[in-house]
């Protein structure tokens, strides 16, 4: 059966506040915790007004602390920002807290721009190996194997359970390598889905962690009780979308009736693409593109993501794409 879990950007309205989208987020984890979802993450992105999740493992602290038993992490950390040891002193004390129910999802992409890069005071690594070498390193400082030579305190014997995150073949190739279970961003880069699957599998090494591939895709999904209510709920990440590729991204904005119409044929189809991996409408629709989308690509979790400017109207999304899934051949939540 595959499962269901939730992705947050913890998005900021326009005319809220940070705070105001802090406490969404917990509120959200814990109606995904009620609708008995596998697990909520959280990605980190910087410099974006729009986003409150910069500070990753803090959310997830936020968010574990006010939930109960749901899995909480991140999907992903951006490695190349971060000192291994850094990351495995936070999510070492994350797992302290919070036994049991840490993820840790990694991800190669700076989640910046060089500028951002810089004041992270990071510099961007262009060696194909580094990333893999930091996994490695950050698996050895959990593991406790000595390979360091440096013991993390907190970190060393934690129980998190460690993903690759990735939209192209290179992070497919890596986790098949290392044994992980991967991730892969098909809610905003569907390109290379199909094929990067198909290499995870194939090439899949078993380890300590994984005797066989596991394998979870992103899925944008914006129901309500009819397919023009939820239309008009995608609205709003619609426009996120024209202006993050425009250069001019933002806090996210109210829905707008009619708003793909008033878009050229370009940015028709910019849309059309990004979000190729979506559902929009309502739970006949929603549960039709999902079962679609997992007879498609086989994948044990399908990651659940797509931000609506009311809050109430995400949960109400939610919830309907959980019963949607219900009614989806062979999908459990």
């Amino acid at each position: 059966m595959t499962k269901a879990s939730l992705l947050d950007l913890v998005p900021v309205r326009q005319g809220s506040t940070i705070s105001t989208a802090l406490a969404e987020a917990a509120d959200l984890a814990r109606h995904a915790e009620s609708l008995g979802l596998s697990r909520y993450w959280v990605a980190e992105h910087h410099g974006m007004a729009g986003i409150a999740g910069a500070a990753t493992s803090l959310v997830i602290q936020h968010v574990a602390a006010a939930t109960q038993s749901i899995r909480v992490g991140a999907g992903g950390i951006m490695l190349p920002n971060h000192a291994p040891l850094v990351i495995a002193e936070q999510f070492g004390t994350l797992a302290a807290l919070f036994p049991g129910r840490i993820d840790l999802g990694l991800g190669r992409a700076p989640g910046s721009d060089q500028r951002v890069a810089m004041a992270l005071r990071r510099t961007l690594d262009s060696d194909p190996n580094a990333f893999p070498r930091d996994v490695v390193e950050l698996q050895s400082y959990f593991a406790d194997d000595g390979r360091t030579g440096i013991r993390a305190t907190p970190g060393a014997g934690a129980n998190i359970e460690m993903w690759i995150l990735g939209s192209s073949l290179f992070g497919a190739q890596l986790a098949a390598m290392l044994g992980l279970p991967y991730a892969f961003a098909s809610h905003f880069a569907p390109d290379a889905l199909d094929e990067a699957l198909a290499v995870y599998r194939r090439d899949f090494r078993p380890s300590a962690v994984l005797d066989r591939p596991y394998a979870m895709a992103g899925f944008n999904v914006f129901a309500a009780d009819t397919d023009e209510q939820a239309r008009l709920l995608a609205s709003s990440m619609e426009q996120s979308f024209v202006a993050l590729r425009t250069g001019a991204p933002g806090p996210l904005p109210p829905p707008v009736s009619g708003y793909r119409e008033t878009l050229g044929a370009q940015g028709r189809t910019m849309l059309d693409h990004v979000l190729s991996c979506s559902a929009i409408g309502s739970r006949e629709t929603v549960s039709r593109e999902i079962a679609a989308f997992v007879e498609r690509t086989q994948v044990d979790e399908i990651m659940l993501t797509g931000a609506t400017f009311d809050p109430e109207a995400r949960k109400r999304s939610l919830s309907i794409a959980i019963e949607a899934l219900e009614t989806a051949s062979g999908v459990a939540a």
